[in-house]
C-alpha cells in the first residue's frame, strides 16, 4: 500500500460512524439573523452542500462568495406580494416532510420533481423587537412570520430525516457534529435541534397572541386561552431551598426595568431568593417621586423611607428594623451615590439594585466585591398594564397586576377629627407603602418614613401589636426612651374588622388611620377612633399582598 493510501485508510479509520447520521446534501437558509451565519455557510459549502436561500440572505451570502441557488429558481416560481410568499410552495415543503424511507413519499418526489432538503436554517422576522421600538399596528402585523415557523415546524417534525437549525448559537456543535461524521448529523443531535425549534415557534406565536390581547379593548377580558413565554437568562445555584432546581426566564414581550433585565455590576451570583426579594424592593421604591429607599427582607419590607437624598433616606430606612435590615436587599429610586454607598456597606446587605451608578461610588462598591450589584437603566412605569401569573395545583391564577394608586382626593374623612397636612402627607405615604406588604399588612410612618411594620400574619390585631413591638425595639437600637410609632400614623392594607386592631394601633401611639375601609363593622372602627381622638380616612381600594 502507497504512503498516501495508506494515510486515506488511517483517516478513515478515525471516522466515527453512526448508522442513524443523515448525510447533509441540501439546505435551505433564510435567517433573519445574520449572526455567525456567513462562517456557517462557509462550512457546509466546504463539506459539498447545496444551499438554497432567499431575499437578504441570499445576497448577503453571494457578495461573501458562497454559492448559492434562489428559493425561486429551486421552485420555478417567483417571489411574489412584497415577499409573503416565496417558501411556501410544495417544491420547498415537500423537500422538507417527505420521509425517505417511505415508498410513496419518495415516489411523490420523483412524480413531482422534489428533490431533498436535509437542513432548514430559519429564524424569524423580528417581532418582539419590532413591538418594543414602538412601532406602529401595520409594522408590527408585516414582521409576523408566516413561511418560517412553517419551514421550522415542518423539519422539526420529520427530523428523523432532517435538521432544523433555529439559533446561531447551535452553529458550533452542528459543524463539530459534520467535522466529527463527514458531513453528516446525528439522529441525537437532530432530536435536540426540533426541540429548540419547537420552543421557539411556540414562544413565537405566544408573543403574538400577548400582543394582540394588548391590542384589544379593555372590556376584552381574558382571553379562552392563553399562554406566557420566556427565554432562559440565567440557570440559578438552586430555588428557595438547596434541593429545588431554579432558573431565570426572561419575558419576551417585556423591558421592564427591573431584577430580571438588570445589569450586575459585582457580586456574586444572583440566587432565587436574591432576585425575588430584589424585584420586591424595586417596584416598591418605584412608587415614590422623590428619593427613597427600601430595605427588603423575604420579600417585606422592612424599611423604607424617603429623603431631601438617598442617603438621608437610607439611613432613615435602616433605623425602622436594624436588625432585620441585616443581610437585606437594598433597593433606590435614584442613581446610588459615593456617600450612599459607603454608608450601605458599613452594614452587611446581599443586592444593591439602582437606576445607575455614580463613577465614584464604583470604587466603594469594588471594597465589598461580593456584594451584587445592579443597574436597570430606569424605574418601572407603575401605570403599565401587566398581567401576574401564579401557579396552583392543575393551573394558572391570572390577575392584573396592583396598579391601584390612591390620591388626596381620593379619601374620605370619618372621624370627627380631620387629619393634619403633616399626617395626610404620611398617611398616603404608610398605605403606598402597605401595598408592597404581605397581608395582613401594618405600616406604621412617621415624617415620610417607616417606623414599624407588622407583615404577613393571619390575624391583624397580631400584625398590629407585632409592628408596634418592632418600633419599640428599633427605638432602643437608637437609644430613644419612646418607641418610634409614638406620634406615627398607621396604614391598614384592608379594612379593620373589628376595633381591637385599631385599639392596638392607638396603643402603640398613632395619631391618625388610613384604611379602605368596608366592614360591617366600621361603625364600631369609627366610634374607636373618635373615643381616642384619632384622624382616620378611608380609601376605598384594598391592597392585599399574598
Amino acid at each position: 500500500m502507497s504512503a498516501p493510501e495508506a494515510s486515506q485508510a488511517a483517516s478513515q479509520d478515525n471516522v466515527i460512524r453512526d448508522p442513524h447520521a443523515v448525510k447533509i446534501k441540501r439546505a435551505l437558509i433564510s435567517a433573519s439573523d445574520k449572526e455567525g451565519l456567513e462562517d456557517f455557510a462557509r462550512k457546509l459549502a466546504a463539506h459539498g452542500v447545496e444551499i438554497l436561500s432567499t431575499g437578504g440572505t441570499a445576497k448577503m451570502l453571494k457578495d461573501a462568495g458562497i454559492a448559492v441557488k434562489d428559493v425561486s429558481d429551486h421552485t420555478g416560481f417567483p417571489e411574489i406580494m412584497d415577499g409573503r410568499v416565496k417558501t411556501l410552495h410544495p417544491t420547498v415543503h415537500g423537500g422538507i416532510l417527505a420521509r425517505r424511507s417511505d415508498e410513496a413519499h419518495v415516489k411523490a418526489m420523483e412524480e413531482n420533481d422534489i428533490v431533498d432538503i436535509d437542513m432548514v436554517v430559519v429564524n424569524l422576522y423580528p417581532f418582539v423587537e419590532t413591538v418594543k421600538s414602538g412601532k406602529g399596528y401595520k409594522e408590527c402585523i408585516e414582521n409576523i412570520d408566516i413561511g418560517g415557523p412553517a419551514m421550522i415546524r415542518a423539519a422539526a417534525k420529520n427530523h428523523e430525516f432532517v435538521t432544523v437549525i433555529t439559533d446561531p448559537q447551535d452553529y458550533k456543535k452542528v459543524m463539530d457534529c459534520m467535522d466529527k461524521y463527514e458531513g453528516s448529523i446525528t439522529y441525537k443531535l437532530r432530536k435536540q435541534l426540533a426541540a429548540t425549534a419547537y420552543a421557539l415557534t411556540a414562544t413565537y406565536d405566544s408573543n403574538i397572541a400577548t400582543w394582540f390581547v394588548s391590542q384589544q379593548d379593555e372590556e376584552f377580558g381574558f382571553p379562552r386561552r392563553t399562554s406566557f413565554s420566556g427565554t432562559l437568562k440565567q440557570v440559578l445555584r438552586y430555588g428557595e431551598n438547596p434541593h429545588q432546581r431554579a432558573a431565570l426566564y426572561t419575558v419576551d414581550d417585556s423591558t421592564r426595568p427591573g431584577a430580571a433585565h438588570a445589569t450586575q455590576v459585582q457580586g456574586k451570583e444572583l440566587s432565587y431568593n436574591n432576585l425575588n426579594d430584589t424585584d420586591a424592593a424595586f417596584e416598591l421604591v418605584a412608587e415614590f417621586d422623590g428619593p427613597a429607599v427600601a430595605i427588603i427582607k423575604h420579600a417585606n419590607p422592612c424599611g423604607v423611607a424617603m429623603g431631601e437624598n438617598t442617603l438621608e433616606a437610607y439611613k432613615r430606612a435602616f433605623a425602622c428594623d436594624p436588625v432585620s435590615a441585616f443581610g437585606g436587599i437594598i433597593a433606590l429610586n435614584r442613581t446610588l451615590t459615593k456617600d450612599t454607598a459607603a454608608a450601605i456597606l458599613d452594614k452587611f446587605c446581599e443586592v444593591i439594585i439602582a437606576p445607575d451608578i455614580a463613577g465614584d461610588a464604583i470604587d466603594v462598591l469594588k471594597t465589598k466585591k461580593n456584594v451584587r450589584v445592579l443597574t436597570t437603566g430606569g424605574l418601572p412605569d407603575l401605570a403599565q398594564r401587566r398581567r401576574m401569573v401564579t401557579r396552583v395545583a392543575g393551573g394558572l391564577l391570572v390577575q392584573d397586576s396592583d396598579n391601584g394608586q390612591t390620591l388626596e382626593g381620593d379619601l374620605k374623612v370619618v372621624t370627627d377629627r380631620a387629619p393634619t397636612k403633616n399626617e395626610l402627607a404620611d398617611m398616603l405615604f404608610a398605605f403606598r407603602v402597605a401595598k408592597h406588604v404581605k397581608s395582613n399588612a401594618i405600616v406604621y410612618a412617621k415624617g415620610g418614613a417607616t417606623v414599624g411594620i407588622g407583615a404577613g400574619q393571619m390575624s391583624r390585631v397580631d400584625s398590629a401589636r407585632i409592628a408596634a413591638w418592632k418600633s419599640g425595639e428599633a427605638a432602643k437600637a437608637l437609644g430613644l426612651d419612646e418607641p418610634l410609632a409614638k406620634g406615627s400614623v398607621v396604614a391598614s392594607d384592608a379594612f379593620f374588622p373589628f376595633a381591637d386592631g385599631l385599639i392596638s394601633a392607638a396603643e402603640a401611639g398613632v395619631t391618625a388611620v388610613i384604611q379602605p375601609g368596608g366592614s360591617i363593622r366600621d361603625d364600631e372602627v369609627i366610634e374607636a377612633a373618635n373615643a381616642r381622638g384619632l384622624a382616620m380616612v378611608m380609601t376605598g381600594m384594598r391592597h392585599f399582598r399574598h
